[in-house]
């Protein structure tokens, strides 16, 4: 049985780690370490993880036989400051030994058998590099009505102009879970708030992109990933409910930055020959839509985020296009899998034709 690494990144994350932590300790995969890395938090999460019994992770531990070890050991480290989701997830999984690595984020609750359909996945499909679990919304966690959360639902799709949505997700539109999407599916992109990627792969592939710093950087991993000749999946057999927005609400105007920003970065770096270029054009147009539609609502600091997003986009255009190379042997740009592709545009199908239901752009 392989031995997964859940590693919950944290930062100032107490009260759901209090919360939520309880959820992870009753899972029943055999074979898993509970990691939790702070990210410099100051809301005295490291008290609160030792008095759960958790110990001082010694990175230095070598060759570690996973077969034997303690199920449900839990272990933490603490960063010297705050890197970011990227740079955060980084340098902890650069200490961490695992044959899989569980991403999760600390406002998450998982049902007890979450990781099983996950490693099944990773344990029977040798392309597949990446899988998600259903994501679900947690305030509806106890209700009849089950809705997917914006952040993966039940799995990652693009555009042709690279906009991100979901099977169950279209932009802010979150479709009611009646077992629609409970096949398991191969997808563009899994969420960084639950996905289970194999180690070698992660870091094979660069990891996340650090100057990211949060947002977009789990659709670049999977870009990548997929470039590298592998595939993506959702295992909605596998059940989790999201928060959401813990660290920065959804109309924080950094979380617009570092969306519009990160966006454009992903498409120079993966896109293939020169169509980048185009898709970058078109999307800086609709960028300036989207800023339209922010000044005529009154949102003023969305619309300079939008602004800055842009101007940091182009200082940074030359370290983009220095990133677009790829390990050997990884297919081209345009050869790869493009499973999760959607080859007509997202904005036009929701806004114009009022298309909101994942299954009604097909």
């Amino acid at each position: 049985m392989k031995h997964i690494a859940i590693v919950i990144l944290n930062y100032n994350g107490r009260d759901f780690l209090e919360k939520f932590l309880p959820s992870v300790y009753a899972t029943t995969y055999a074979n898993w370490t509970l990691y939790v890395a702070d990210n410099a938090s100051t809301d005295k999460s490291v008290d609160f993880l030792q008095r759960q019994g958790f110990e001082l992770h010694d990175a230095n531990e070598k060759n570690q036989n996973f077969e034997t070890q303690k199920a449900g050991a839990r272990k933490y480290f603490v960063l010297d400051k705050n890197y970011g989701f990227a740079g955060g997830y980084n340098r902890a999984l650069a200490k961490v030994e695992a044959d899989y690595y569980m991403l999760l984020n600390s406002d998450v609750a998982v049902a007890p058998d979450w990781l099983d359909a996950l490693a099944a996945v990773l344990d029977e499909k040798p392309a597949a590099a990446a899988v998600q679990p259903k994501i679900l919304m947690q305030a509806h966690q106890h209700s009849e009505v089950q809705l997917f959360e914006h952040a993966g639902a039940a799995g990652g799709w693009i555009d042709k102009w690279a906009y991100p949505f979901c099977r169950g997700r279209v932009f802010d539109d979150l479709e009611e879970d009646k077992g629609q999407y409970d096949d398991e599916a191969e997808i563009f992109w899994a969420t960084g708030a639950a996905m289970l990627v194999r180690a070698n792969l992660f870091h094979a592939a660069g990891g996340f992109d650090a100057d990211f710093f949060a947002h977009m950087e789990e659709i670049d991993l999977c870009w990548r990933l997929k470039r590298m000749g592998y595939a993506i999946y959702c295992a909605p057999k596998s059940v989790v409910w999201h928060v959401g927005g813990g660290t920065l609400p959804k109309t924080n105007p950094q979380k617009t930055y570092l969306n519009f920003r990160n966006s454009l970065a992903m498409i120079v770096k993966n896109t293939g020959g020169a169509w980048w270029l185009w898709v970058v054009w078109v999307r800086l147009l609709l960028d300036g839509v989207a800023g339209l539609r922010f000044a005529l609502s009154g949102q003023w600091g969305n619309v300079w985020a939008i602004v800055r997003a842009h101007w940091r986009f182009f200082l940074w255009l030359p370290r983009m296009i220095g990133r677009r190379r790829l390990p050997k042997n990884s297919k081209s740009a345009f050869a790869f899998n493009r499973a999760g592709i959607y080859n007509k545009s997202i904005v036009y199908q929701s806004f114009v034709k009022n298309k909101k239901r994942f299954l009604d752009l097909f």
